[in-house]
């Protein structure tokens, strides 16, 4: 007691060298914390995560973590207990099975909320084993044999999409907000394969409920949030705010999550009836199987696991997940190809020798199958050279170092520091994908030999990597070769301001704005 009362006095007679000393002994401790000091980055990324938020705030983290690789090398410190890896080679390290990696505090700030309870996706749970069982369930609903099931869906969008476009921009030569009018694309489609409802986005011209509003809004907020989730605590998942929602003084409900019940609900009966008799074997569906009724089958298949909820929560991730990637996807396939007319001319032939030897049929609506699609070699390279140069993720998909440490090529990484690759780094690479990295040329997948060839597949990471790899890959390849090569066989496109450059936006994905364009019918070659 005589202790305390010596020592409180001189406390408050010094207290501010007392928290200058403890403020630069926490920042020191961060610095050196674990011997991550031999690790290059930004001066101030050892010291403290705001670095790194404010980085990530910025909205150009793409452009500055892939200029800190080249200045530094493969190893980059990000954060205190934060390190990038730029070296391919380590894709198979952090992210292959069975490694003991799990997924960091990132992905829960991403949950969407209802009635104050967190909906634990398939992309944002950190929990291995509730992960795996939660793919079991529908796994099969996003198997590439599944997309015979979903062409008929997305041929129907595509379908209004082509006519819409006539109608509106073709026809009257207006101005069109092209990344948007993607969007709008990308999210009726998620609307037919989900509920097989296209949503209106289309047909209405407009942002239905503000639907895309919120989710811009929302991944702004989880991209720099992110790199410091404990402040999700302190705002949007507040555990005062959600004990509130769940007795019901508060109503807040996630507009996405709403968006989604609403849909489900009006389809509430047939649902039931799949969940409790499973899909009918004998019957056939000419529009396909949509998403909802597969995950009701596996309710059925799966009944000790994927209840009400989680049938919710895949929904929900599909109008999440599902059309922010695609409309970033298809809206760089188009810039890229009008930037680099060469290019454009050179799939353009391919598309008319492929309607005039028959690899595509001529139907009336110039649409493409995905079968037809896939013959055409030099669509595929410039969809691949287009997901290299601008992948939709902008950040590392971060991962923990199990609690023993590891070895990641020849570096010895202690238990519980944060690990991972980004995908900007990852593809430009010039001992993988050839000294011009940062030229747009979709020859180098032609060219390539077997092994070159391997080893950039292997290297491509806009979908991720090993077991937590984007569940829906299939479905967004399946809209990006059916739209890409029906647009262009329908409309002839330029930009508004050719000598104009595009933004970009880093809200975790990388979204773009200012890509305004004007459409002309394509004549049909004879």
């Amino acid at each position: 007691m005589g202790l305390l009362n010596e020592v409180v006095p001189l406390l408050a007679q010094y207290w501010p060298v007392v928290l200058t000393s403890v403020a630069i002994g926490w920042l020191l401790n961060n610095k050196f914390w674990k011997g991550l000091n031999k690790y290059p980055g930004h001066w101030l990324a050892g010291y403290t995560n705001w670095w790194r938020f404010w980085d990530v705030w910025g909205r150009k983290h793409e452009w500055n973590i892939l200029r800190l690789h080249r200045q530094h090398g493969d190893v980059v410190r990000l954060g205190p207990n934060v390190l990038s890896f730029g070296d391919p080679k380590a894709i198979k390290v952090i992210y292959g099975l069975n490694k003991g990696m799990v997924k960091t505090e990132f992905y829960p700030v991403q949950n969407a909320v209802s009635k104050g309870r967190r909906l634990q996706s398939l992309f944002s749970t950190t929990d291995e084993e509730y992960h795996a069982k939660y793919r079991r369930c529908v796994n099969s609903a996003f198997a590439m044999s599944s997309l015979v099931n979903y062409e008929p869906l997305v041929s129907s969008t595509v379908g209004v999409f082509l006519d819409k476009t006539q109608e509106l921009y073709a026809k009257t030569g207006a101005s069109c907000n092209f990344s948007q009018w993607l969007q709008f694309f990308a999210f009726d489609v998620i609307g037919d394969l989900t509920w097989s409802k296209r949503l209106g986005f289309i047909e209405e011209n407009r942002d239905v409920d503000g639907i895309i509003a919120f989710l811009n809004k929302f991944l702004s907020y989880a991209g720099p949030i992110g790199q410091m989730p404990m402040l999700d605590l302190l705002l949007e998942k507040n555990p005062l705010r959600l004990f509130a929602q769940r007795i019901g003084l508060s109503n807040t409900v996630f507009p996405v999550t709403l968006f989604a019940q609403t849909r489900s609900n009006e389809r509430a009966g047939e649902i039931q009836k799949i969940k409790t008799y499973g899909l009918p074997e004998d019957q056939s569906n000419p529009r396909g199987v949509d998403l909802l009724s597969k995950f009701a089958q596996a309710t059925h298949d799966h009944p000790e696991f994927m209840d009400d909820t989680r049938i919710l929560t895949s929904c929900t991730s599909m109008v999440f997940a599902g059309s922010e990637t695609t409309a970033i996807s298809l809206s760089s396939v188009f810039y890229f190809l009008l930037k680099h007319p060469r290019v454009y001319a050179k799939l353009m032939t391919e598309l008319d020798d492929a309607v005039a030897n028959g690899t595509i049929e001529a139907r009336a609506n110039r649409t493409v199958s995905w079968s037809e699609s896939q013959k055409l070699p030099y669509l595929d390279a410039v969809i691949q050279e287009s997901f290299r140069l601008h992948p939709a993720a902008g950040l590392i998909l971060e991962r923990v170092v199990p609690p023993q440490g590891m070895d990641i090529l020849g570096n010895f990484i202690p238990g519980g520091t944060i690990v991972g690759c980004n995908a900007w780094v990852l593809h430009r690479r010039p001992e993988v994908f050839g000294t011009d990295v940062d030229i747009y040329r979709p020859e180098r997948w032609i060219e390539a030999s077997a092994q070159q060839l391997k080893d950039m597949k292997a290297t491509m990471f806009q979908f991720g990597a090993g077991a937590r790899t984007c569940i829906g890959k299939n479905v967004s390849l399946l809209e990006v070769y059916k739209l890409v090569p029906s647009f262009l066989r329908r409309f002839e496109i330029e930009l508004e301001r050719p000598e104009a450059e595009w933004k970009t936006h880093n809200a975790w994905f990388v979204r773009q704005t200012d890509f305004n364009t004007r459409f002309r019918p394509r004549e049909t070659p004879a």
